[in-house]
């Protein structure tokens, strides 16, 4: 059985107030809306993930509030906040199998980073267009048929990409 991995940037955050520490900086208002977007576009395409892992910044909880999810687990992980890409990997090879689909809502440039590694050798459009840049509020669903311990570059499909620029088009 397929499993569903879902990376989110979070949507744009505000640099109003250059004081606040970059952990507690919260969404800028075109980010709100980025946020809603992708929360519409889930619920219209009929992703639900079964369980969130969100960083603990500020702007990712905010991003996650605004998609407006019904009923998923949330685990918000301090480590994510500053996880590399290999970071990134452990946490998601780390999840029980029991899980079917995942939703990683984190930063650049480990999410970007992340999701390049996992489209591979995949030379679709959507797959140039997320390895040439992961804007904010990118979203990238991922389906394998490898266990979690064993996710692999190779055997994962990109099943599609969305910006909040995109949906809003």
């Amino acid at each position: 059985m397929a499993h569903l991995l879902l990376l989110l940037r979070h949507a744009k955050s505000s640099w109003d107030d250059l004081a606040l520490a970059d952990h507690d900086r919260p969404l800028a208002k075109r980010g709100r809306r980025a946020a809603e977007l992708i929360g519409e576009h889930l619920r219209a395409v009929g992703l639900r993930p079964g369980l969130v892992i969100c960083s603990s910044s500020r702007r990712t909880r905010e991003t996650l509030e605004l998609l407006d999810l019904d009923g998923p687990e949330v685990r918000l992980e301090g480590a994510v906040y500053e996880a590399s890409e290999k970071e990134l990997i452990a946490v998601v090879r780390g999840l029980p199998e029991a899980v079917r689909s995942v939703l990683l809502i984190g930063h650049n440039p480990s999410m970007g980073d992340l999701a390049a590694w996992l489209s591979g050798q995949d030379r679709t459009e959507a797959a140039s267009r997320l390895r040439e840049k992961f804007p904010t509020g990118a979203l990238a669903v991922f389906e394998t048929d490898k266990t979690w311990r064993d996710l692999e570059s190779s055997g994962t499909r990109l099943v599609s990409f969305r910006t909040p620029r995109g949906l809003a088009g």
